[in-house]
């Protein structure tokens, strides 16, 4: 081995052999130096391992039902240094159809509500400068099943929302109920009524407050979702407090609620029954949407819709015909579009004006009877007014009649059926000097006579019964056109300053 050492050493040959091997392990030492020292520098800037003291803790596997709130608690999660770190939640599975999302993700302790049936599986990630650490928690929701309510509901009570699943009840009816206590209903409550039940909110200390809100609406309904299922929602309560807002009433009508009529909801007139209904909507009722009685009164109505029922929308007295606003809608597939007046009177104080409203979806108002005129009454532009078969209307001497279109909106009184001699016709007993008809259209009266023998669109009777009738059209009258009894006074120009059509007997006709 010394002969070998020896030889690499001191290498045999020319000097010029000597060198070049000189030369070469120069070569070979600098680059086994390059080698050592990048291997040192590698080892320098590799990090150093972060010693993680962070363990997550998802809490407990959890059991729930459908509609129940659920608490996450990830609070026993901790950092063996007691150093502070954050919370951040997210859900890794859900339903197919749900549309769940955390509150409070960022907190120990968030919430959410299953709303489909099924499994929801969330992680836990907990983080600080020390590292992160993770863990999952399983909540499995099953069918949440809705509370009976088979008694009389006699002690103050608030019914909840169980169930966040708007088409599933959180209660069920299984027999007629009578409230005679204060009755809360909160925000997107679902009551399902088995068949023929109904609800009463009775008087002497019965109340309803339901209000929902657009987002959360309150439905009473059919636990079968079909017209003429259950009876309904029947007020007789007079408190101020009644309040419905954001509801819907369905699948009503199986039994007469009062005098043959069905509808989703009754007020009772004997029991001067109040209530304010706003933003609800009535639909797919056999009969009425809605039956205001006279006597009760609707304290406030505002942007209600009524579709889908077999009768008209709503019928109401004439009282509380000027609470409706322009906004409602009552043309939505009703076995009738008009908002229906039974035979009442439109009264007021001595000095009251009631104004009758169009409709901005333009439902006609529907006479089924008398209408009497004990007060100012003020008919505005567009206004339509159908009259039932022999229905009238009486404008009495203590009252007036400003009927007053414009050229483009006029107002127009009319048979139901658009034939001559339909309806019985208007007849004014009043002597006011307001009594106006102008820029209407009265047509199709006559089908009895109004007065002394006489048939006519408009009548004027008694002494000084006073009115001006200007550009409008009076037509097919089975009579008259306009019939002026004896001592009573129209506008001198009336012949002439409207048109007349199809009358079967003289157009103007005054009693001298």
């Amino acid at each position: 081995m010394k002969p070998r050492i020896s030889f690499l050493l001191n290498p045999v040959g020319t000097p010029s052999n000597q060198r070049k091997f000189a030369q070469h392990l120069v070569l070979c030492l600098l680059s086994a130096l390059f080698l050592v020292t990048g291997c040192k520098k590698d080892v320098e800037i590799e990090p150093t391992p972060v010693n993680n003291t962070l363990t997550a803790n998802a809490g407990a596997d959890q059991e729930t039902q459908v509609g129940q709130v659920v608490t996450l608690d990830g609070s026993s999660s901790k950092d063996s240094e007691n150093k502070s770190f954050t919370f951040q939640w997210a859900i890794l599975r859900k339903p197919a159809k749900s549309q769940v999302t955390l509150a409070g993700a960022t907190t120990a302790k968030p919430t959410f509500t299953p709303d489909e049936v099924g499994e929801y599986e969330l992680e836990l990630t907990v983080a600080n400068a020390n590292g992160k650490s993770t863990d999952k928690v399983l909540v499995t929701a099953a069918v949440s099943q809705p509370v009976t309510i088979n008694q009389n509901i006699s002690v103050r009570t608030v019914l909840t929302d169980r169930i966040a699943n708007p088409e599933l009840p959180d209660y069920i009816v299984a027999r007629s109920v009578a409230v005679t206590a204060e009755l809360t209903i909160n925000p997107g409550v679902v009551i399902a009524f088995e068949r023929d039940t109904r609800m009463d909110i009775n008087d002497n200390g019965g109340i309803i407050i339901a209000k929902g809100e657009p987002n959360k609406r309150i439905r009473f309904m059919g636990v079968e979702k079909t017209k003429g299922y259950w009876v309904g929602i029947m007020v007789y309560s007079g408190s101020n407090a009644n309040v419905f807002e954001n509801i819907d009433v369905m699948h009503t009508g199986s039994r007469f609620m009062l005098s043959g009529i069905k509808a989703g909801m009754g007020l009772f007139g004997s029991s001067k029954a109040q209530i304010a209904l706003k933003n609800s909507v009535f639909s797919d009722n056999d009969g009425y949407g809605l039956y205001v009685q006279e006597g009760s009164i609707l304290r406030e109505f505002a942007t209600n819709t009524f579709r889908n029922h077999t009768e008209a929308g709503i019928l109401i007295d004439a009282v509380n015909v000027p609470k409706l606003d322009v906004t409602s809608v009552f043309t939505g597939n009703n076995g009738r579009n008009v908002v229906e007046i039974m035979s009442s009177v439109v009264k007021g104080g001595k000095d009251d004006e009631i104004v009758w409203k169009g409709f901005a979806d333009k439902t006609p108002y529907r006479m089924t009877g008398i209408l009497t005129i004990n007060a100012g009454w003020k008919l505005e532009p567009d206004v339509t007014i159908e009259m039932a078969r022999d229905a009238e209307i009486r404008v009495d001497n203590s009252a007036y009649l400003i009927a007053r279109g414009t050229p483009t909106e006029k107002i127009t009184i009319t048979g139901v059926s658009r034939t001559p001699g339909y309806w019985r016709g208007l007849i004014s007993y009043s002597t006011s000097a307001q009594n106006v008809i102008e820029y209407a259209e009265i047509s199709n009266a006559g089908s009895l006579a109004l007065v002394s023998g006489k048939k006519a669109n408009i009548a004027l009777y008694g002494a000084k019964s006073t009115m001006s009738i200007k550009n409008a059209k009076i037509s097919g009258s089975a009579g008259h056109g306009i019939y002026v009894g004896y001592g009573s006074v129209l506008n001198n120009d009336a012949a002439t300053a409207n048109t007349f059509e199809n009358n079967g007997a003289a157009n103007v006709m005054i009693d001298k």
